[in-house]
């Protein structure tokens, strides 16, 4: 009933066209123009196609100069590095690559589960072959989205400290006491406890350095009291007076913790030594005098 129904219109509206010669010649153009969009070109893409595609391709456009826009404008308010900042736009210009070409593939007329299968069989061998490093790509965007610390910072990522120089998306690089640059990996960072001895509320980008200082029970706690004012008093130039207190104090020694305020880090690898040697140099004459105190 249904294949005489649509026998019945197609006849109908042939009669009609047969009928209007005005229509037959609308219809006409209409279906010779609908007719050349499906044609083939010597591309093997019908016209249609290649107007698909060259729109797809500048909204594809626009769109990564929008992202590169913003985010060259968040990096400049939030005072990225200029690797970071660099490092962020092409990865953002990669993800609109592969849309893009989703996109086209989609239009050629190819089917996009083709596309995924392949993508998904390239995913995968590429992720046992490079899982340490797709690893650090992630730790990496991880780390320049949460920003833990930037470039100058002294930190302590476990048991490394020092300057921070660089952070890329793979490696965070780091000036150790000895003058040394030590790259690690930023997925090992993430693994480890990381301490930023910068004060994030002070406008003056004041540095709070602590380290402990032990000594055993041979000479009071009075005397070592003495022994730390005396020293500090020679630092007063610094933005705050170094100070100290008790952390712990055991059967063997007594363990104290110093603070010491810097605004330039690199003053910590002086500072550090000096003041720790000065101390104990008091503390060394202290403990003579009480060895030779007759009984």
């Amino acid at each position: 009933m249904i294949l005489d129904s649509d026998n019945h219109k197609a006849k109908e509206s042939i009669k009609t066209i047969v009928r209007h010669p005005g229509k037959r010649r609308n219809a006409h153009w209409i279906w010779k123009v609908s007719s050349i969009g499906y044609q083939q070109t010597p591309l093997g893409l019908t016209l249609a196609q290649i107007l698909s595609i060259a729109v797809i391709g500048s909204v594809a456009i626009m769109l990564e100069r929008l992202i590169t826009g913003h985010l060259r404008r968040y990096a400049r308010r939030a005072r990225l590095e200029r690797n970071v900042s660099n490092n962020l736009i092409l990865t953002s210009r990669i993800l609109v690559l592969l849309g893009l070409s989703v996109a086209i593939v989609r239009v050629g007329g190819l089917d996009t589960q083709w596309f995924l299968a392949f993508s998904a069989l390239g995913g995968a061998a590429l992720g046992f072959a490079s899982t340490q490093t797709i690893g650090n790509f992630i730790a990496g965007l991880y780390l320049l989205a949460t920003r833990p610390f930037k470039g100058g910072d002294y930190v302590r990522l476990g048991t490394l400290e020092g300057i921070v120089q660089e952070i890329t998306i793979n490696y965070t690089k780091i000036l150790t006491i000895g003058n040394n640059i030590v790259s690690i990996t930023n997925l090992q960072v993430l693994q480890r406890d990381i301490v930023n001895y910068l004060y994030e509320d002070d406008p003056k980008n004041l540095y709070c350095y602590t380290f402990e200082i032990g000594f055993d029970h041979s000479v009071s706690a009075e005397k070592v009291a003495e022994a730390f004012e005396h020293v500090f008093k020679q630092y007063d130039k610094l933005p705050q007076k170094p100070s100290y207190m008790l952390l712990r104090s055991g059967a063997f020694d007594r363990v104290y913790m110093v603070y010491l305020y810097v605004e330039n880090p690199a003053d910590i690898f002086a500072l550090r030594p000096q003041i720790t040697e000065e101390v104990f140099k008091l503390w060394d004459k202290e403990k003579q005098k009480q060895t030779h105190k007759p009984f």
